[in-house]
């Protein structure tokens, strides 16, 4: 874990490899994991290796990261084989953004019909 992330951020350790998870993606800028509170028959989270708290906190420097995060998220869909029948992918910011960790992180959500409105 490097010096600039939370000691206490969970989703820092997962990415770091210092906690375990069912991880189903990993590249040297993100990591997909499967959610242990899944809102959906398929439900992962897809989260940078660098600390960032949420689409608030992104800098223009984070333009490749944020690059790369997207470009992720249909490759991880289709190994999870949910690109035929689709899926959704939200970001949530902040506590009434129904934020719950405070690291970026990207939910990858299928097997199902999404309904809308989402909230």
């Amino acid at each position: 874990m490097s010096p600039d992330q939370p000691p206490s951020c969970i989703f820092c350790k997962i990415a770091s490899g210092e906690l375990e998870s069912d991880i189903v993606y990993s590249d040297d800028q993100c990591v997909a994991f499967r959610d242990l509170n899944p809102q959906a028959p398929v439900h992962v989270l897809l989260v940078p290796r660098k600390h960032i708290e949420n689409l608030n906190g992104l800098t223009p420097d984070d333009r490749g990261l944020v690059g790369a995060l997207v470009s992720a998220a249909p490759m991880v869909a289709a190994q999870l084989g949910l690109a035929v029948d689709g899926y959704r992918v939200v970001a949530n910011v902040g506590r009434f953004g129904g934020q719950s960790v405070d690291h970026l992180h990207l939910h990858i959500l299928g097997g199902r019909p999404m309904r809308w409105p989402p909230g």
